[in-house]
């Protein structure tokens, strides 16, 4: 059996089909097995599991071969549509875990069975296609010691370099892992499915691979619906952007009754937290597993780098990130130690080596960063909120694999006849509207929803945004192309004491 999906995929990925008792095909392919897929509160409904043989690079005659899995998920359509493939974002995001999580995007992977097959897919190196052994590098930052902005820089790329060395010794080709042999890896899917096009659902990395595949098989994808996207120059974001978002933050906290009073200036706020972590660093006594403590200075590079992971979405993390400024703002330092080793035991800053896992650090060095972009990002870095640890720990390994970079044809935005649809958050904290605008400007049949008040994480933010994925995915004139969600209800009791 292995030989043989082997072969199938090798000669052009034409399917193989099995029979019923009456010599009728059914729809479940040889590389395939039929399962009840279930999630992790319980709901369940009947899929495929499905694995798909590749090259770990394409460019090797000596490649080894690696294998990627995927749920599908059959349509219910009667006359069904192209399938839809699933790209999870990250990069190193499971499509399959994306499915299982209780209260997240499995609803919109069913409804969209009525357009065609949907395929969660565990992307090369993630998920259940991940044999990658994780990197824990001998380098460690002094926990209990000032670091400074370059000598923290210096150590990411020694230990970057360290666990490159790592997996080139266990017989891994590291240059493998970038998007546009991602990319070529759904074409070998669609092929193997027998499809003449496949329709492309992404987020934030996944619309980045999205755009990508646009140059991999230009005819062979019939529609495209992607939320917070991601260009193929925007793997780094520029930091006045995010000084942007925290004005938008400010505006949106003004329309609050009585947390303006409480947050009147959260710029203004941020940058005196930073100057004062600056001035005094914060030593704190972090326990570990054996019931021993370790010394930990919190300084300002750690508080940029939690809010850099915070602020994506306003309904999840923006509000007690924005608690925890004003604690350290306003309360003396022995009322607020409890919560900043809480804070730094959720972020996994007490560790002292650095480790990583491969897929997510190779990809996003392969889409890299141009000279100009790496120009521009670095002088607004200076004097931005959350400067260089907004995109750590990419701007610290700029230029350090040459070898890796996909290079400036690679991040020319793809120009494209493709119906594509955006959804845009309006506080989104990641991927900010600007730069989601300059990602699809070679889009040539684009239809763009603004979702008022959404995050990053905006697919299950309404029924509506829903509603005008089916009208899009039908082939109909979205009815709407502005949607407003509230704002997070903790907003609104931001007027009362919180200390």
């Amino acid at each position: 059996m292995f030989r043989i999906i082997m072969l199938a995929v090798t000669l052009g990925g034409l399917p193989l089909f099995l029979t019923d008792a009456y010599g009728n095909e059914t729809n479940t392919l040889l590389h395939e097995q039929a399962i009840v897929f279930e999630t992790m509160d319980g709901q369940k409904t009947d899929a495929f599991a499905g694995r798909l043989q590749v090259p770990e690079n394409r460019s090797s005659s000596a490649s080894r071969t690696i294998q990627l899995h995927y749920v599908r998920f059959p349509s219910t359509a009667s006359k069904p549509g192209a399938p839809i493939i699933y790209l999870a974002g990250g990069p190193g995001g499971s499509g399959i875990m994306t499915a299982r999580y209780p209260g997240f995007r499995y609803p919109l992977f069913m409804a969209l069975r009525a357009h065609g097959d949907v395929i969660a897919l565990d992307q090369r190196g993630t998920g259940e296609s991940n044999d990658l052994p994780k990197c824990l590098s001998e380098i460690a930052v002094p926990l209990a010691a000032r670091t400074s902005d370059d000598h923290l820089a210096t150590l990411t790329g020694q230990a970057a370099r360290q666990c490159i060395s790592f997996w080139t010794e266990q017989g891994i080709d590291v240059t493998g892992y970038n998007t546009m042999e991602s990319a070529t890896d759904l074409n070998a899917l669609r092929q193997a499915l027998g499809a003449e096009k496949i329709s492309l659902w992404g987020i934030s990395y996944g619309s980045h691979l999205a755009l990508a595949s646009l140059k991999v098989m230009p005819n062979q994808i019939d529609k495209i619906v992607i939320a917070s996207a991601e260009g193929l120059n925007q793997t780094v974001k520029l930091p006045s952007r995010t000084d942007a978002y925290f004005e938008r933050i400010q505006t949106a906290i003004n329309s609050q009754p009585g947390s303006a009073a409480i947050y009147p200036d959260i710029s203004g706020m941020v940058r005196r937290v930073h100057k004062k972590l600056d001035r005094q660093p914060i030593l704190l006594s972090i326990p570990d597993d054996s019931g021993q403590t370790r010394a930990f200075l919190f300084q300002r590079y750690h508080m940029q780098a939690i809010a850099s992971g915070m602020i994506a979405d306003p309904h999840r993390g923006v509000e007690p990130l924005l608690a925890t400024y004003r604690s350290i703002d306003l309360l003396p330092v022995e009322q607020i130690t409890s919560q900043l080793i809480r804070l730094v035991q959720r972020a996994g800053l007490a560790e002292p080596n650095f480790s990583f896992e491969l897929m997510p650090l190779t990809m996003d060095i392969a889409s890299g960063i141009s000279p100009d972009r790496l120009t521009e990002v670095t002088e607004q870095g200076r004097d931005s909120l959350l400067g260089t640890m907004l995109n750590f720990p990419m701007t610290q390994l700029a230029n350090h694999f040459p070898e890796l970079d996909l290079g400036e044809q690679f991040r020319q935005a793809p120009i494209s006849e493709v119906p594509t649809l955006l959804l845009t958050g309006t506080l989104d904290g990641r991927t900010y509207p600007e730069g989601q605008a300059e990602a699809v400007k070679g889009m040539k049949n684009l239809t763009q929803v603004t979702v008022v008040n959404a995050g990053h994480n905006l697919f299950m933010v309404s029924p509506e945004v829903t509603a005008v994925i089916h009208e899009f995915m039908r082939g109909q004139p979205v009815s709407k192309h502005k949607i407003i969600v509230p704002l997070p209800a903790a907003w609104k009791d931001l007027n009362q004491d919180r200390d």
